[in-house]
């Protein structure tokens, strides 16, 4: 299982807030998966220069083709800067195609409790997962 572990960044300003992202994709076909981990992998750098982000660990788990991501923002606009910047914009639109689900959650901690564990991470992405399914309308 291949882990980009908590790499920072920018320092977070004492006392503030981040804006935390957690992202679970799942690939729908094997041979979708090394398209999906290379292009990850140019998010991961870009992440690393952004403006306004304050940490990042990737996950990967190609076997079961799945793949996590956890951020830390100095805000939302931060992160939706980020996201709507190129290459992510045309990295995530490009693979849109391939996922067969993918799930995110977003809350907010004191920077004092950076880097963040994967144990939470993972945690609520399961139940936004289960809420999204439950939310779905049954055919």
């Amino acid at each position: 299982m291949p882990t980009l572990p908590w790499t920072t960044p920018h320092p977070a300003t004492p006392q503030t807030t981040a804006f935390v992202m957690a992202s679970r994709f799942e690939v729908g076909a094997m041979k979708d998966v090394p398209r999906f981990f290379l292009k990850s992998l140019g998010a991961w750098k870009q992440v690393r220069s952004a403006p306004g982000a304050l940490g990042a660990s990737l996950i990967a788990q190609p076997l079961a083709r799945t793949f996590w991501t956890l951020s830390a923002w100095e805000s939302r606009d931060a992160l939706y800067t980020y996201a709507r910047t190129e290459p992510h914009r045309s990295i995530m639109t490009g693979l849109r195609d391939t996922c067969r689900t993918s799930t995110f959650d977003f809350w907010q901690v004191p920077v004092e409790d950076l880097p963040l564990g994967w144990d939470d991470a993972k945690r609520r992405l399961h139940a936004k997962r289960v809420a999204d399914d439950a939310a779905r309308p049954q055919n």
